[in-house]
């Protein structure tokens, strides 16, 4: 206790307020768990404000929706059971008002409607229950349509009058992505549009208010034991949301993820910064020793002062996370599912305070070990960084830490595999890095004396005693390896947006054709546009309830990928192998077959359930549960926006169900209005949606996500920037040395400053290689395998991004020289 006490005493005295020498560390620090917490809190935020609002979000307690049908009185009078019962209807139609026409989501809702919160019109006013003639808009949908209360809309083959603007509705979220602007009117109102017919696309959803206590679970259990094959999808208020839950989670695991990996990144500056303080304290470590100063004494000192820094930037980090969460829900406005309160959350800034304080035992034990046990002759010859502490006496700190942190990052992830992975990859590039550096130094040794002297003094930098090229290399490398991951990434996901989606999309889809009047659908549009390419095929809805010998209702987890287990699908049938796919196994059902009902299955589909050809599939259509056997396996091409189904039936399979047609047509660009004129007053009950539109909603949402992306990134960056900071400050002393005799011997400054640029220009070099091969592995794998896109980056800006990152890195290290030219030779040499 008494040598802590003495320690602490000297500690403090040397310690300078202004943190000179260790503000590296309280920058690294501050940065990676500021990072941390931000992440985390925004994200558990978004979660309980999505828990808190469940019975608002989804309308109800529970919730029973079915496509193409009403509940049978049975099963309406099953949830009557339960509880308080509201019926709502969706589904795509037109709203027109004059020659003008928009895509819209159009909901039918009765008067219990909302059972949870309240539909808020403009003027601060609650909706009242609506008549049979009445539809209420969203802003977006009277500014497309130029209307306002009390103008006339036409909805299908109905007038209605607008009562209101919706500023507010409750179950928005809940309701999920939407094809356009949404307007909503009575029961009695969807009705009188005549647009609800045998075989149209058209979704019912019953909410469920519950008595107090009672569970959502057990609620939806039971209906859907006592109706099994009805084909119900079911959501309780703890889960109101799930794909919005879903994203959020993964999204803010991922960022986490690249959070701590610049977390690790900075922590190598750390150890770099805390290096480069005890050098300078060398000639008071020596004055200490030679006054008969322990070893444990002098790890003492430093480690408190160390430790003093280290936990300001850890506590400032999650103060600065918890300012930044309103500042970023602020920017991205509606962007976020919801906008959560401000609430401290203590969960994530604890974690991201414990990985701060474990990352800085992992990265400042080594030099404060090595620090304490040179003896004090050493220090005064300048052996300090020469002499190196036996590797038993500093990796089990370093281990210890390092386990610790992959512990806690996997006991704390969603999705532990993947988690493993990231640390591992970026374990991996940090190892790679080091044993490149390794052998830059080798080979630097073997390489000839070159003629030239500031050539050779530049390649007698990189392997004489004493040269940090190896820290020097993890720094450029790490630097250069995340200028080519961040362009990789980003060019990519632009180009996915930008150039294959657009260039193989259709103009307009057209949903609800009637299959008796395809003909005329095609001379109308033929009559008024150039060379159009129509496309039709049925459209239907339903659910997969049951795949060979097992049951979907029976499964605790759908395995991952099995996202066409999750609700109802788009079902349809042909005689022929749709356009856009390839059968990659069995065999196509020939023409007028009227074997058994048969069934071809999305190939990636099939190997996520480990399906076989001749293997059962159940399915419900229409609240009647029927079986296919699977004749074959399809690679479909999900990214032409066309008719991509992951089931297709033989036409015997399905076809007696009622249906309608749905259609694209590929236009000259331009044509799309005059198109749309032309249908809708002969088919006022399709709804026609211009793909434009669409993609603007695509390109909005990924933009979103490669924004979020980008910013974490640029964290890890600013890591890399430091790390790079570090190692020139830990070899500023080697360098001063270098220059002072140099100048001494008549070299001048600018002879001094051309041989660090020329040793930062090879090492630059030499690592461009390597960073753009581990920058544009990393790229490829979050591109390709963690958001599914295809691979098309951007090699001219990913080379010009290297380009200009490795003229960055230059410029920071001769920066980082620059004051190695003001030392004066004589005054430095004194203190060397």
């Amino acid at each position: 206790m008494n040598d802590w006490r003495l320690a602490w005493r000297l500690a403090r005295r040397e310690l300078d307020l202004r943190f000179r020498g260790l503000r590296l560390l309280l920058a690294c620090l501050f940065l990676g768990v500021g990072a941390l917490a931000a992440i985390g809190s925004l994200t558990q935020a978004i979660d309980i404000e999505l828990a808190s609002r469940g019975s608002a979000i989804l309308g109800g307690d529970v919730e029973f929706s079915a496509s193409q049908r009403a509940a049978t009185p049975a099963e309406r009078a099953a949830m009557a059971r339960l509880g308080v019962v509201s019926e709502t209807v969706r589904m795509q139609a037109m709203a027109v008002r004059g020659t003008n026409s928009v895509p819209i989501e159009l909901k039918g809702v009765d008067t219990a409607y909302p059972l949870y919160g309240a539909l808020a019109l403009r003027g601060g006013r609650s909706a009242r229950p609506l008549d049979a003639t009445t539809v209420l808009v969203v802003p977006a949908l009277a500014e497309r349509l130029g209307i306002a209360p009390g103008a006339r809309v036409r909805l299908g083959t109905a007038e209605f009058t607008v009562g209101g603007i919706v500023t507010s509705e409750p179950d928005r979220l809940g309701e999920g992505f939407t094809l356009g602007p949404v307007a909503i009117v009575s029961l009695a109102g969807i009705a009188r549009t005549g647009l609800v017919q045998p075989g149209s696309l058209y979704e019912s959803k019953y909410r469920v208010r519950l008595p107090e206590g009672a569970s959502p679970q057990t609620a939806t259990d039971r209906f859907k034991a006592a109706f099994a094959t009805g084909g119900w999808e079911t959501k309780t208020r703890d889960r109101a949301a799930p794909g919005a839950e879903r994203f959020v989670d993964r999204m803010g695991q991922f960022l986490l993820l690249v959070g701590l990996s610049a977390l690790v990144i900075a922590g190598i500056g750390v150890g770099n910064g805390v290096s480069s303080y005890l050098t300078a304290r060398r000639s008071s470590i020596a004055a200490l020793k030679v006054l008969g100063a322990t070893s444990g004494i002098i790890a003492r000192i430093y480690i408190l002062q160390v430790a003093v820094v280290a936990a300001m930037g850890i506590a400032a980090g999650p103060v600065a996370g918890i300012v930044t969460v309103p500042l970023i829900v602020w920017l991205a406005g509606d962007v976020l599912p919801v906008a959560p309160r401000f609430v401290v959350q203590v969960a994530p800034l604890a974690l991201a305070a414990a990985y701060g304080m474990l990352i800085a035992l992992a990265f400042t034990a080594p030099p404060l070990i090595e620090a304490g046990r040179i003896p004090a002759a050493g220090l005064l010859r300048g052996l300090a960084g020469e002499r190196r502490v036996p590797l038993h006496r500093t990796l089990p700190w370093v281990i210890g830490a390092g386990a610790a942190i992959v512990a806690l990052a996997l006991f704390t992830a969603e999705q532990p595999g993947l988690s493993a992975g990231f640390l591992a990859a970026v374990a991996g590039v940090l190892a790679i890095l080091a044993l490149f550096g390794w052998g830059i130094r080798r080979g630097a040794a073997l390489l000839p004396r070159s003629r030239r002297p500031l050539l050779r003094l530049a390649v007698a930098g990189l392997h004489r005693p004493g040269a940090r090229t190896g820290a020097l290399v993890v720094a450029l490398g790490l630097g250069l390896t995340l200028f080519v991951l961040l362009a990789g990434i980003r060019t990519s996901i632009d180009a996915n947006i930008e150039r294959t989606v657009p260039q193989r999309a259709p103009a307009l889809f057209a949903l609800d054709v009637p299959p008796d009047r395809e003909a005329e659908f095609r001379r109308v549009v033929e009559a008024v546009a150039t060379h159009p390419v129509i496309r039709t095929v049925p459209a239907m809805r339903g659910t997969i309830t049951g795949y060979g010998t097992t049951r979907v209702a029976d499964l605790k987890t759908l395995p991952e990928g099995a996202w066409a287990l999750r609700g109802e699908r788009g079902l349809t049938y042909s005689e022929t192998l749709p356009e856009g796919s390839e059968l990659t196994a069995g065999r196509w059902w020939p023409r007028s077959y009227h074997g058994a009902p048969l069934v071809s299955i999305d190939e990636r589909l099939a190997k996520v359930l480990d399906l076989k050809i001749g293997d059962p599939l159940s399915y419900t259509l229409l609240g009647v549960e029927r079986t296919a056997t699977i004749a074959s396996f399809r690679r479909i091409s999900w990214d032409t926006l066309g008719f991509n189904f992951v089931m297709v039936f033989s036409p015997n399979a399905i076809e007696d169900a009622p249906h309608n047609l749905a259609a694209t047509i590929d236009l000259a660009p331009g044509q799309e209005a005059k198109v749309m004129r032309a249908l809708l007053p002969r088919f006022q009950s399709v709804s026609v949606i211009e793909v434009r539109g669409v993609l603007g909603q695509v390109r909005a949402i990924v933009s979103q996500m490669a924004t979020a992306i980008t910013a974490a990134a640029s964290v890890a960056i600013l890591a890399g920037i430091a790390v790079l900071i570090g190692a020139i400050a830990a070899a500023r002393e080697v360098r001063t040395y270098d220059g002072v005799i140099l100048r001494t011997l008549g070299a001048t400054r600018r002879q001094v400053l051309a041989v660090q640029a020329l040793e930062y220009a090879f090492l630059s070099i030499v690592l461009s290689l390597l960073a753009l091969l581990l920058g544009l592995g990393g790229a490829w794998y979050v591109v390709t395998q963690l958001f599914t896109f295809e691979w098309l980056p951007d090699y001219a800006a990913v080379f010009a991004t290297l380009v200009g990152g490795a003229g960055l890195t230059m410029a920071i290290g001769l920066i980082g020289a620059w004051p190695i030219l003001g030392a004066r030779p004589a005054r430095a040499l004194r203190e060397l």
